[in-house]
């Protein structure tokens, strides 16, 4: 039998490959004994996006707590990540399962846990959950009829997106918005955002907000090389202001300018800390992941924000969220949550931010990244994912441990960081990071420098020093 791991993220797999019936109710008994190992009658919230028999496995994993004896409560129809955490910290449930594989390829799907704060179940909770695991589920899914338990109260179905967007009316100026005159598109990528966006903003232009589990066989996932449809667009129609995109399970945020040009999660952290302080006049901390530009320093140090930096994965940004005072927590790979919510990634929320900043003080998005680059002084960033072989990935990790590179073609590294993969810097406006994606096979190489030019440049040095 398959041994189940979760990642960075949750849990992942191949639909009909790994990712089955009988495994979402390995799984799910194992959540249930974790459940009632540590708490005295405590109730389940269980939810699924838009992905490919969501609703089936959301269903598998309902019988089986129901089986527990546990109470649940689940969404109607598909929703997001972050309505899941809402419902769960909400609805004082001690856990909340989404079915969902976020920003994964369509053939994937997955397994998160969120804790009863309404964010990511903390690492050692997640390993105790995984540990309990079996080899096989003895629950006979057949024999157990959903109705019954609806009608003894044991199972409670909720309208989480109509929480979701009353949540929203009542912690934004959605009518400074309305009212600014600004064009606005978003972007669902067919994913869990689809329904809730325009009920919250009517007036905003659409795309790929239709029902779709194949995702047109694209990875929803909202960067620049996924997203060349929304930017083609931009560029073919002038007039518009700005660009959100989220990602298959609407926690991830990409965004775009009116020159069709993509604002990476870098320049959208930096932005929601100058707004929500200078602006907004909050206070705390900041938290980052290990892979987020260190131009963050240079912005705290303008505020006198102290900064926490985390290994990569949401669940350790949020660990330190429950804990202290955080204004705003952020990861590269477009997840980020602000005080005022739920330690959760939520890309329709922070894109609502954005968008508030904009309405509010009369200026496009380039004059705000425009104020940014005054403190912090102006740069680019880009992502390569490279598919190569695992025994070619394993040898350059390990040439990494080995400290093997002193430089990348002309670019000779200063000193490097370890944390959470090695983050090689060249100079104090340019950097180049090696690192394994914790959720899907690939090797990620993260740089950063004063041009796109330029990035390009190392990233491509960096491939080549490294593959050869």
């Amino acid at each position: 039998m398959q041994k189940i791991k979760f990642g960075t993220d949750g849990w992942r797999a191949i639909i009909a490959k790994e990712f089955t019936v009988e495994n979402v109710a390995r799984v799910s008994e194992a959540t249930g004994k974790w459940l009632l190992k540590n708490y005295d009658n405590p109730t389940v919230f269980v939810g699924h996006d838009c992905r490919f028999a969501g609703a089936l496995f959301m269903e598998t994993s309902v019988k089986v707590f129901l089986s527990q004896g546990l109470n649940v409560r689940m969404s109607e129809g598909f929703v997001s990540t972050p309505m899941v955490s809402l419902a769960a910290n909400r609805f004082n449930c001690q856990i909340g399962v989404v079915l969902t594989a976020s920003h994964n390829p369509p053939s994937y799907n997955g397994y998160k846990l969120k804790a009863d704060f309404g964010g990511p179940l903390a690492p050692e909770h997640v390993q105790e959950v995984e540990d309990l695991i079996e080899d096989t589920c003895a629950i006979d899914l057949d024999e157990i009829s959903l109705d019954s338990y609806k009608t003894s109260g044991k199972l409670k179905v909720d309208d989480i997106e109509t929480m979701y967007v009353d949540h929203v009316k009542a912690n934004f100026d959605l009518q400074a918005i309305q009212n600014s005159n600004m064009n606005l598109i978003y972007d669902a990528m067919y994913g869990a955002g689809q329904r809730v966006l325009p009920r919250i903003l009517p007036n905003v232009s659409l795309m790929h907000c239709e029902y779709n589990p194949s995702f047109y066989g694209q990875a929803p996932e909202p960067i620049g090389k996924n997203l060349k449809e929304l930017e083609a667009h931009i560029k073919a129609n002038p007039g518009i202001d700005c660009a959100l995109a989220t990602d298959g399970d609407a926690d991830r945020i990409g965004m775009y300018n009116g020159k069709g040009e993509f604002i990476d999660s870098h320049h959208l952290i930096l932005l929601l800390i100058h707004y929500l302080v200078k602006y907004k006049g909050q206070t705390g901390k900041v938290a980052i992941a290990f892979s987020v530009t260190p131009r963050i320093y240079k912005m705290c140090e303008h505020y006198g924000l102290e900064v926490f930096t985390t290994k990569i994965g949401f669940k350790e940004i949020a660990s330190i969220m429950v804990k202290d005072d955080i204004v705003v927590g952020g990861e590269e790979s477009g997840g980020i949550a602000v005080k005022g919510h739920i330690p959760e990634r939520d890309g329709i929320w922070m894109g609502l931010i954005i968008w508030e900043f904009m309405a509010k003080s009369g200026k496009t998005l380039d004059d705000l990244i425009d104020e940014v680059y005054e403190l912090v002084g102006p740069f680019k960033f880009e992502r390569s994912d490279l598919h190569i072989t695992e025994e070619l990935k394993q040898k350059i990790i390990a040439n990494c441990k080995a400290d093997e590179y002193a430089s990348f073609g002309e670019y000779s590294i200063r000193n490097v960081e370890t944390l959470d993969g090695f983050k090689y810097f060249i100079d104090d406006e340019r950097w180049v990071m090696i690192r394994p994606s914790g959720t899907e096979p690939v090797l990620r190489v993260y740089a950063e420098a004063p041009t796109l030019e330029e990035v390009r440049k190392i990233l491509k040095i960096t491939e080549e020093t490294i593959c050869a």
